[in-house]
C-alpha cells in the first residue's frame, strides 16, 4: 500500500466514478424517451458512443491537457501525462490513486459530450457526430476543464468557485448545444412548427431516476473524500432536485391547471443542474432556494428557442445552459464560507468580489464554448455532412443503423 493512501476515500471515489458513468446511459434513456420512436436508437447510440470515444482520447492526451502540469504557467492548458505512460497504480493524487481520480474526471467529460447531442436530436448523422465529439472534447472541454478544475488553471487561481462542474459541464454543454444547433440549422419538423413527440415517458422517468442517483456521485464524489464536504454536497443535491421538481409542478398548475410528468422531470433536472457548482458551498436552505430559482428560470429559458428561432430539440440550452448560470452566479450570494471554501457570498457577509468573478467566469466560458463549437460544427458539417437531409429526417435517424 503506497504511503499516504486513504482506502476509504479511494473506495468512495471509485464508487462515485461508477455512479457518474451510469449517468450517460441514464441520459440516453432520458433523451431517447423524449424523441420520436424512429429516432430512439440513434439517441441511445449518441450517448453510448461518447463513452468509448472520450475514454480513448482521455487517456491518450485528454487527462494531460486537463490536469497535467501547466504549460507556460499561464493557466490555459496542461501538458503532461500524455499516453498515461508515466502513471502507475501506486501514483497518488492527494490521498487517492491518480488512476481513480483520472477515471472519475473521465466520466465528467463523457457525459458533457453526450449532453450536447440533445440539441441536435433527429437531424444528425452518426459518423460525423463521432468526429465532432473528438474535436470538441479536445478544443473545448479539455481547456475549460483545465481553467476551472486544475489548481493551476487561471479561473481556479482567480478564486472562482465551481465545485462539480457548473461551468465545465453544465454551461459548457448548454452553450455548445446552442452553437451546434445554430450551425446545423433547424430541423425540418421545427420549420413546420411540429414539436418533439415523446415516444416513451417511462424511459424519461427511468432516465431521471438514474441521473439523480448518479448525481450523488457527481457532486459528492467531487470532494475526493468521504468526509463532511461530501455529505454536505450529497444533502444539497437531494434538496435542490426536490425543490426544482415541486416548483415546476406549482408553475404548471398556476399556468395550465394540470401537471405533466415531463415537466416534473425537467424541474428536477433544473435543480440538479443548478446545485452542481454550488453543492459544497451552500447550506440546505441555500440549496432549496437554488432549486426554486433554477426551476423558475429554466421554465422560461426553454421557451427562448421559440422566440429566438433556434432548434434546441431537447432543451439543452434552456436546462443546462440557463441552469448552470443560475448555480454559478448564486454562489456569489449564498456561499456560507463554512464548507467547501472559506469564501462567503454577499448574503453571508462577503464582499461583491466573489459575485463579480462568478459572472465574469460565466461570460468567458459561454463565449469560448459558443464560438469554438460553432466553428467546429460548421467545419465538420462542411467536410462530412453532419446534418441529415430532409428525407433522412422524415424517415428517422434510426435508419442509419444496419440490421
Amino acid at each position: 500500500m503506497p504511503p499516504g493512501l486513504n482506502t476509504g476515500d479511494s473506495a468512495w471515489v471509485l464508487v462515485s466514478a461508477a455512479m457518474v458513468l451510469l449517468m450517460t446511459p441514464a441520459l440516453a434513456f432520458f433523451y431517447g424517451g423524449m424523441v420520436r420512436a424512429k429516432n430512439v436508437l440513434s439517441m441511445l447510440f449518441m450517448s453510448f458512443v461518447s463513452i468509448s470515444v472520450v475514454t480513448v482520447v482521455w487517456f491518450l492526451y485528454g487527462f494531460g491537457l486537463s490536469f497535467g502540469r501547466d504549460a507556460g504557467d499561464v493557466g490555459l492548458i496542461g501538458f503532461s501525462h500524455l499516453g498515461f505512460t508515466d502513471v502507475a497504480p501506486s501514483t497518488l493524487h492527494g490521498l487517492v490513486p491518480l488512476y481513480a481520480f483520472a477515471l472519475f474526471q473521465l466520466t465528467f467529460a463523457i457525459i458533457t459530450v453526450a449532453l450536447i447531442s440533445g440539441s441536435v436530436a433527429g437531424r444528425t448523422r452518426l459518423g460525423p457526430w463521432i468526429i465532432f465529439s473528438v474535436v470538441w472534447v479536445t478544443l473545448v472541454y479539455f481547456p475549460v476543464a483545465h481553467w476551472v478544475f486544475s489548481p493551476s488553471g487561471w479561473i481556479n487561481r482567480w478564486g472562482v468557485l465551481d465545485f462539480a462542474g457548473g461551468l465545465v459541464v453544465e454551461l459548457n454543454s448548454g452553450m455548445a448545444g446552442l452553437a451546434l444547433a445554430i450551425a446545423l440549422g433547424p430541423g425540418i419538423r421545427y420549420r413546420r412548427g411540429e414539436p418533439p413527440v415523446p415516444s416513451n415517458i417511462p424511459f424519461v422517468m427511468l432516465g431521471l431516476g438514474l441521473l439523480w442517483f448518479g448525481w450523488f456521485g457527481f457532486n459528492g464524489g467531487s470532494a475526493l473524500n468521504d468526509g463532511r464536504v461530501a455529505v454536505a454536497a450529497f444533502l444539497s443535491t437531494m434538496m435542490a432536485g426536490s425543490a426544482g421538481m415541486l416548483t415546476w409542478l406549482i408553475l404548471e398548475w398556476i399556468r395550465y391547471r394540470h401537471f405533466t410528468r415531463l415537466g416534473s422531470a425537467t424541474g428536477a433536472l433544473a435543480g440538479l443542474v443548478a446545485i452542481t457548482p454550488s453543492c459544497a458551498f451552500v447550506n440546505v436552505w441555500g440549496a432549496l432556494l437554488i432549486g426554486v430559482v433554477a426551476a423558475v428560470v429554466v421554465s422560461y429559458a426553454v421557451e427562448w428557442k421559440l422566440v429566438l428561432g433556434y432548434d434546441d430539440t431537447l432543451d439543452v440550452v434552456g436546462v443546462h445552459g440557463a441552469g448552470g448560470i443560475v448555480g454559478v452566479v448564486l454562489i456569489g450570494l449564498l456561499a456560507t464560507g463554512v464548507t467547501g471554501s472559506p469564501t462567503k457570498g454577499l448574503f453571508y457577509g462577503g464582499s461583491g468580489a466573489l459575485l463579480g468573478k462568478q459572472v465574469v467566469a460565466v461570460i468567458v466560458v459561454a463565449v469560448y464554448s459558443f464560438v469554438i463549437t460553432f466553428v467546429i460544427g460548421k467545419v465538420v458539417d462542411g467536410l462530412f455532412r453532419m446534418r441529415e437531409t430532409k428525407e433522412e429526417q422524415l424517415a428517422g435517424s434510426d435508419l442509419q443503423f444496419g440490421t
